[in-house]
């Protein structure tokens, strides 16, 4: 029996095609919006799949028609997009929107907006819960705007009941800045060592997009207003995360550890890197919704390893994945880290005469 229809917005990104397999597979009559209304082929027959240019007036409200029981809205930004989905209030039964985990700031005020400013990197609670202040909403910055679409969404409670999850880390197929690759291509391009600031030691909390799909499953059965921390039920280390690559594709790479922060050249630096933990809370998920997660971060990464790969196969890894290349620059500077390895293996050399020859004979 249905449990009624389903629209997901952004329904081929890299959550929206998990997510509206995991609708159907539990009822659910699944409508797939997206920019150029394609397809997956893993959804099944069933699935109606339509383009929308959700900022083209008036084209969500034709999009929806009579209306939906559950609106899906991977691709929420801002305060517009809050005002869209409230005004529709009386046409959608209740609505499940992706934030980010993003969005908090630590007890001195800092946040992933102040990490490469003068306060510096946040120092956050771990785990992390919902319960912790954000930063203050508005249009400056990813953050802020996610905030003010939170915000505006809560506040229309009464009339539309809205999950927010604040998804972590997000991995898994289709991901369009994908933090393996820095591990997949060095795998590739056959380098033997790797360098890793912070000890190796960093945590940024991931979230795989099966997880994240089956909260959404879940927060579409159990309608209500809610705040709730998306990711997986563990958090590996970056260096851990460098090991787990190397295993799937069957390599062994020597890892040199750097105490403290990347050296210049951004040596060491990797999209997992920061000075302290990024983990969250999902108490309150279980809690509040029954979650049990589908999977954890080394059982997923054979898939993703396997995507990345064939992304990678006869291609600049830049045209690849440019908004990649945009968000984190040249994060593959082989003769930098050569340099720094070279300085490196010659500083241990020279402690090791001195631990040789160095020190006076005891008579």
């Amino acid at each position: 029996m249905s449990k009624g229809n389903a629209y997901v917005l952004g329904a081929t990104g890299q959550i929206g095609r998990v997510a509206v397999t995991a609708l159907v597979g539990d009822g659910w009559e699944a409508t797939a919006l997206s920019h150029g209304g394609g397809r997956d082929v893993s959804w099944p027959e069933g699935v109606r799949a339509a383009r929308l240019d959700r900022d083209e007036d008036g084209a969500l409200a034709a999009a929806l028609g009579e209306g939906c029981d559950v609106l899906v809205d991977m691709v929420a930004y801002d305060g517009a997009h809050a005002g869209q989905l409230t005004a529709l209030a009386g046409r959608i039964g209740s609505a499940v929107v992706i934030s980010s985990g993003a969005v908090y700031e630590d007890g001195r005020g800092r946040s992933f907006d102040t990490q490469d400013r003068p306060r510096g990197s946040p120092h956050y609670p771990v785990p992390i819960p919902e319960s912790l202040a954000t930063v203050a909403p508005g249009d400056g910055t990813y953050a802020t705007r996610k905030v003010r679409l939170e915000r505006e969404l809560l506040a229309a409670g009464e009339v539309l009941p809205v999950t927010l999850l604040r998804a972590g880390a997000v991995h898994g197929p289709y991901c369009r800045t994908p933090r393996e690759l820095y591990f997949v291509k060095r795998a590739v391009d056959g380098r033997a060592r790797r360098v890793l600031a912070y000890g190796g030691g960093s945590r940024f909390h991931p979230a795989h997009v099966s997880n994240v799909a089956e909260l959404i499953r879940l927060a579409a059965r159990r309608p209500g207003s809610r705040v709730l921390n998306a990711a997986d039920p563990g958090a590996p280390t970056v260096a851990e995360i460098g090991a787990a690559v190397d295993e799937v594709l069957g390599r062994r790479t020597e890892t040199v550890l750097l105490a403290g922060a990347p050296a210049p050249g951004r040596v060491g630096e990797t999209p997992w890197s920061a000075p302290h933990d990024i983990v969250y809370d999902m108490a309150a998920a279980e809690r509040e919704l029954g979650y049990r997660p589908v999977t954890g971060y080394a059982e997923s990464l054979p898939g993703t390893v396997a995507w990345l790969v064939g992304r990678l196969e006869g291609r600049d890894w830049r045209d690849a994945f440019p908004k990649m290349a945009r968000n984190y620059g040249d994060i593959f500077d082989y003769a930098a880290e050569d340099a720094w390895l070279a300085e490196h293996d010659r500083g241990r050399t020279a402690e090791g005469a001195a631990g040789a020859y160095g020190r006076p004979r005891l008579p």
